[in-house]
């Protein structure tokens, strides 16, 4: 089986994984409940997934440049006016990303709201200042010099977590993206991004702060500022500066 679509499974699966995980620690436990998720999770069912034809499984896991790192205006390229999945018929804009394509520091979050979605930038609206303001403030560069990202570049429904089948459409241009910019550190804001980049069910109160490895680039876990701004309290703020602190600080270290 092609290695691509053995990643590309593998992240649907991870995905899964993390929703069973985050309904469970909603209240959903045992076989008697295991049918009904939380209110917020019914209300956001996410559509049918729509069949791709066989060329357009061939373009979303073709390699971007044999041997090569593609570059960020050729992964926008192939993304192009998408449409491999459902997220596509409720969007208004594509974010894909925004930031320095040489960035030493690379931020991936879960996917556009509803400012993101009529900007087509990400992280603008609240969550959006509150990040900016822990790289500008906090870690004490300017926005501009780091890149960030989404796993899905289209808004989900009413905000909601996206779907299995939405990540696989887009986790081969995320890869891409990582690939273009070939940053010395990334960092996961939030379990979903984490889960997916980690391929596997995750708590991030449990993995953020501890150093882990995505395909030899190292990942460190940290809060969601949307997170941050529901629990805004002194130790979460404090919790976020030390794993901001440590990322910028491998990023700066020597090779």
């Amino acid at each position: 089986m092609d290695r691509a679509l053995i990643e590309e499974l593998r992240a649907a699966l991870g995905a899964s994984r993390a929703w069973l995980a985050e309904w469970i620690e909603e209240g959903v436990e045992g076989p008697a409940t295991l049918g009904a998720a939380p209110a917020r999770a019914k209300a956001a069912a996410p559509p049918a997934a729509r069949p791709v034809s066989a060329q357009a499984q061939g373009d979303l896991l073709a390699p971007a440049r044999s041997g090569q790192r593609p570059t960020l205006e050729e992964v926008r390229a192939r993304l192009g006016d998408c449409t491999r999945c459902p997220l596509s018929a409720g969007r208004n804009t594509i974010v894909f990303g925004d930031g320095n394509p040489d960035a030493d520091i690379l931020f991936v979050g879960e996917g556009p709201g509803a400012e993101e979605d009529k900007r087509g930038l990400p992280f603008v609206g609240r969550a959006g200042e509150l990040l900016t303001r822990m790289i500008e403030r906090g870690m004490g560069i300017p926005r501009s010099q780091v890149y960030i990202c989404n796993i899905v570049k289209c808004r989900p429904p009413q905000n909601r977590e996206p779907a299995p089948n939405e990540i696989a459409a887009c986790r081969p241009f995320l890869d891409e993206q990582i690939d273009a910019v070939a940053p010395k550190v990334i960092v996961t804001l939030g379990r979903p991004a984490t889960g997916v980049l980690l391929g596997r069910d995750v708590s991030i109160t449990r993995v953020r702060g501890v150093w882990h490895d995505y395909r030899g680039t190292p990942l460190m876990p940290t809060f969601h500022p949307a997170f941050i701004l529901r629990q805004y309290t002194e130790e979460n703020r404090r919790l976020v500066w030390q794993d901001l602190k440590a990322a910028l600080e491998r990023a700066q270290a020597p090779a």
